[in-house]
């Protein structure tokens, strides 16, 4: 048996390329349709998260009503509109969930800018937004170790924990120190971690190979992430923020 024997039987079936067969024989060609009901479930579940958060949090959004419409309603519809929800996946998990997940780390970051701002002592507006993520296009729609902002020399990397497991990915780590081995620009990680109402501020730019906190994370497929060591706390949500010059060493 040659593999011209094995392309005859494909070609049989009526398949004359390897890739679309293994789709067919696992139904990878098949998509599943987005269940928007389940979506507006989730949606709602987000506002009342953010309903939550703004009546305890020392920095408020004054008008959440429009907060929500702006950043969740507006980039739903964005996201739906150009498809982007159908090419959404994650290790096999629901499309919904991983929009789940995206929306609501995309949200912390808004709805916690002013106080980034106040952290950083400079006008909101001076704030620059060079995350890779943009959901308008799926061409550009794209998840990469690249921070999410930049303030004056720093990059900002803001990230959200729901389960009080609080994790720094290795590729982000390895990605900051490049950026500041040919760039001089260091990379600060913010880590709101929303199940304890804290937050922590990680300068991820020098964090040696044997640092204890590297660990494996079995949660994770195994993958090397660095713990946030409770250290590295120093905000509760519900106080006023601290300045940047007080939090770093």
């Amino acid at each position: 048996m040659t593999e011209k024997n094995f392309k005859q039987y494909r070609q049989k079936l009526g398949f004359n390329n390897k890739t679309a067969f293994s789709d067919f024989l696992s139904a990878k060609d098949i998509q599943a349709d987005i269940d928007f009901n389940y979506i507006e479930f989730l949606n709602t579940r987000i506002k009342d998260i953010f309903y939550k958060i703004n009546n305890i949090s020392y920095i408020k959004q004054e008008n959440i009503e429009l907060f929500l419409k702006n950043n969740l309603d507006s980039v739903f519809n964005q996201l739906k509109q150009s498809g982007i929800l159908n090419k959404l996946n994650n290790q096999g998990r629901r499309k919904e969930e991983v929009y789940f997940s995206w929306i609501r780390g995309y949200l912390m970051l808004e709805y916690f800018k002013p106080a980034i701002a106040q952290i950083f002592s400079v006008n909101i507006d001076t704030i620059q937004s060079i995350g890779d993520d943009d959901f308008s296009n799926i061409d550009t729609f794209k998840r990469t170790p690249k921070a999410d902002l930049q303030i004056n020399h720093y990059r900002i990397e803001v990230q959200s924990g729901f389960k009080g497991i609080n994790d720094i990915k290795q590729h982000k780590v390895l990605e900051a120190k490049r950026i500041y081995l040919h760039n001089k620009i260091e990379t600060i990680v913010l880590h709101f971690d929303l199940f304890n109402g804290q937050v922590a501020f990680v300068n991820i730019s020098n964090i040696a190979e044997n640092d204890l906190n590297w660990i494996t994370r079995q949660q994770m497929e195994g993958q090397t992430v660095f713990n946030i060591d409770q250290n590295y706390f120093k905000w509760l949500i519900t106080d006023e923020p601290p300045k940047l010059e007080n939090i770093l060493d």
